[in-house]
């Protein structure tokens, strides 16, 4: 099974990706970049990230900075989730390397059918 690490402060948004996308995935959720980047550092590999921009101690753009300029993660692919609607917010992030952005609130199929294409899975 492949595993998704979801990454938001908002504890519901946490436990809509936890319920929604664990029919499926293998999903972790934690609460800020800071915590996420110890996880991964401490051995764990997802197939994926969801991480959203707006979080306290790390936010989603030195998350993200953290992970590319890092040798271990790069190749991990990364989906954002925001309440920013901004054209230059998702300019910058596809500049990083993002392979998508969603913004919130978000229609759950929509985040299952951009995950399968990310993992390059069929589409039902």
């Amino acid at each position: 099974m492949k595993k998704i690490l979801a990454i938001d402060d908002e504890i519901t948004i946490r436990k809509l990706l936890q319920v929604y996308l664990g029919k499926h995935y293998e999903v972790t959720t934690l609460h800020d970049g800071l915590e996420a980047l110890k996880w991964l550092q401490d051995g764990n590999n997802p197939d994926l990230i969801i991480c959203d921009i707006q979080m306290p101690n790390m936010n989603g753009y030195e998350f993200v900075e953290n992970i590319y300029s890092s040798g271990l993660f790069n190749h991990i692919p990364l989906l954002m989730l925001s309440g920013e609607e901004e054209s230059a917010t998702r300019i910058k992030f596809y500049k990083m390397r993002v392979k998508n952005f969603i913004t919130k609130p978000f229609n759950p199929e929509e985040l299952m059918v951009l995950i399968k294409l990310i993992l390059e899975e069929e589409i039902i």
